[in-house]
């Protein structure tokens, strides 16, 4: 096994990265499943697929604020072996289920299962998460390797994100669904065992400290602590803002592959797979980029790089020419990826990382939803037959829309390196760490 950092560390990605490329086979394998065999030909299809979705959402908006608490309270260890096995638990037995042939069953009851499943792996997910990210600062040495774990994170996922979709489809076809969802139960075993292995300090609290405060007044101080730490709402406007527009092209780009780039639908992967190596590329290159000028400059530069490689993009009328011009733009976006996981890191007290991680990711997830939401109903109603002429340039629907989002990476950028400190960001003083709620 090649060391990557350390040894503790090797084994705590190589178990991640298994996970990763799981999750993606997982997903994909629900979403070709219902609409290629249960809902095959049926009108509410698309609906069905669109409940996959929705129950990872409904479970990281409901579970992930109160996960933050325990992650914070609990043995961090311990609770991500603990999520794991239930996910084991929950993906192998729908696996089990997927043995029945699938006329044996009312279609309603398959797509409660999966919605079920796909709800509670979500849900364990919101506790597995944040204690992860709070276990980083025990397993490696300093900002300058935090840094760099972040950045080999920014890669694996994209590369995960590459390898396990084409995977899916092969492994539906050709072996059946039950064999692509034991490859996600198996992947989570595969994190288990790995995690097991890692030697990580015990961070619940001592007997005395256990007297505290209970779970509503530690949710509330996670709050009001996000709520005063500047750096901490920067980070989650801009991200929002970011976001906002980023979720726009993930929606629109297969149109502007057909209308804007005059290309067949079949090249559309072509456009996904250059994103994904720039997300890759620009994950290695973090670290040498955060080193180089400093976690904050990272953070705005990055976005503004971004904005304008957007503005870019928005311009092009060929496939060929966008295919470089959006590797180079998610070269950037991979490296502020990797930079907020640091600073976050940086600027917040250990005992309240489980509640920050927690906040932020549901925030960012209901932006990326209202986008969706939004950016579908825009296009398919006010600005269907939307025209223009600025300047000279012939702007359509969807062109127009791209541009708006370059704009927005811009205005995130300005934001934060107006409000983000340059004199540098000093590390939170230590407090005594918060009791612990009992855990069943």
């Amino acid at each position: 096994m090649r060391t990557i950092i350390n040894r503790d560390f090797t084994r705590l990605w190589y178990g991640q990265a298994v996970s990763k490329v799981g999750d993606y086979v997982f997903n994909t394998t629900l979403v070709l499943w219902i609409a290629t065999k249960l809902g095959y030909h049926k009108s509410w299809a698309a609906g069905a697929v669109s409940g996959v979705l929705i129950s990872g959402l409904i479970a990281t908006f409901a579970i992930a604020p109160a996960a933050g608490v325990f992650a914070d309270r609990w043995n961090r260890k311990r609770t991500m072996l603990r999520m794991d096995a239930i996910r084991t638990v929950l993906v192998g037995g729908l696996a089990a289920i997927a043995f029945i042939p699938a006329d044996k069953l009312p279609v309603g009851v398959w797509l409660a299962l999966i919605y079920v499943v796909v709800f509670a792996v979500n849900a364990a997910g919101t506790f597995f998460g944040p204690s992860r990210m709070a276990v980083v600062p025990d397993v490696v040495d300093g900002p300058a390797q935090i840094a760099k774990v972040s950045g080999i994170t920014q890669s694996t996922d994209a590369l995960a994100g590459m390898i396990g979709p084409p995977l899916a489809a092969p492994l539906l076809f050709a072996a059946g669904v039950q064999w692509a969802i034991v490859i996600n139960a198996l992947s989570y075993a595969i994190s288990f065992m790995m995690i097991r292995t890692v030697p990580i300090p015990d961070n619940a609290p001592t007997a005395a400290e256990r007297s505290g405060s209970g779970f509503w007044a530690d949710f509330a101080a996670g709050l009001a602590f996000f709520g005063r730490t500047r750096v901490l709402v920067v980070v989650i406007v801009s991200a929002c803002i970011a976001n906002f527009g980023g979720q726009a092209m993930n929606t629109l780009d297969v149109f502007f592959t057909t209308q804007n780039l005059h290309a067949a639908p079949k090249l559309y992967g072509l456009l996904g797979m250059a994103a994904g190596a720039g997300a890759i590329v620009g994950g290695r290159l973090s670290t040498r980029v955060v080193a180089r000028i400093g976690t904050v400059k990272a953070v705005w530069t990055t976005v503004g790089t971004s904005g304008l490689l957007v503005l870019l993009y928005a311009r092009q009328t060929s496939i060929w020419a966008a295919i470089p011009v959006i590797f180079l733009g998610l070269l950037p976006v991979a490296m502020v990826n990797a930079a907020i996981e640091p600073l976050v890191i940086q600027v917040t007290p250990r005992a309240m990382l489980g509640r920050v991680a927690s906040v932020i990711t549901p925030v960012i997830s209901m932006t990326q939803l209202g986008s969706t939401v939004l950016i579908g109903w825009l296009f398919s109603t006010v600005m269907v037959r939307f025209r223009a002429n600025v300047g000279g340039l012939h702007m359509g629907p969807i062109d127009t829309m791209f541009t708006i989002t370059g704009l927005l990476f811009l205005a995130a950028a300005v934001y934060a390196y107006l409000m983000l400190p340059r004199d540098g960001i000093t590390a939170p003083v230590e407090t005594a760490r918060e009791p612990e709620l009992a855990e069943t």
